[in-house]
């Protein structure tokens, strides 16, 4: 496995080995070894997966904190441009994010530590979308902040007027009220 840094800390793009041949592929998706070699101590403890259409935008969520979680996210069929911003209170990089394309054919992986807001867009006809959390989901500490908030200015690669998102995305805070709030993820 190679871990590539990104530019926020923390976050790091994992691109796998893949050994193929006449029978097909095989790669190792996680190894704790190779996580902790590279600094990831997180004990993942819930495994989700989602099925999605194109143009669907899902985030920008988040567990406030003692539910904060990390995600080790991937997609097992299609494609998406997944997404992490940096909402940790004293970061110098509060508020930027960080995207990178995850398919079925690059088998590429996003870890993102707690302390990031995290959201992906479908650029395929359907992905299923895959991912690790080192906390359990807790409802009552969910952290939205619109997919389209103008002060994170993300391109999802989506048209605007393709995108699909659910009501609950679409009513989320802007960033802005994140940080009047003092709501952050730790």
């Amino acid at each position: 496995m190679n871990f590539v840094k990104t530019q926020l800390d923390g976050v790091y793009i994992i691109e796998p080995k893949i050994f193929k041949d006449e029978r097909g592929y095989f790669f190792e998706s996680y190894n704790e070894e190779m996580f902790l070699k590279n600094g990831i101590t997180n004990r993942f403890v819930q495994d989700n997966q989602s099925c999605s259409t194109y143009g669907v935008v899902r985030g920008l969520h988040a567990q406030d904190g003692r539910f904060a979680q990390a995600k080790l996210v991937r997609v097992l069929y299609g494609k998406v441009l997944d997404v992490a911003v940096d909402v940790r209170p004293d970061s110098k990089t509060f508020g930027q994010y960080v995207s990178a394309e995850l398919s079925a054919d690059n088998q590429r992986q996003l870890f993102i530590p707690r302390g990031f807001l995290h959201g992906f867009s479908v650029l395929s006809p359907m992905a299923v979308f895959a991912y690790k959390c080192d906390n359990f989901y807790a409802p009552h500490a969910e952290i939205g902040v619109k997919y389209n908030d103008p002060m994170i200015n993300i391109d999802w690669r989506v048209p605007a007027d393709k995108i699909i998102a659910s009501q609950k995305d679409k009513n989320a805070m802007l960033l802005s009220e994140l940080i009047e709030k003092q709501i952050y993820t730790k």
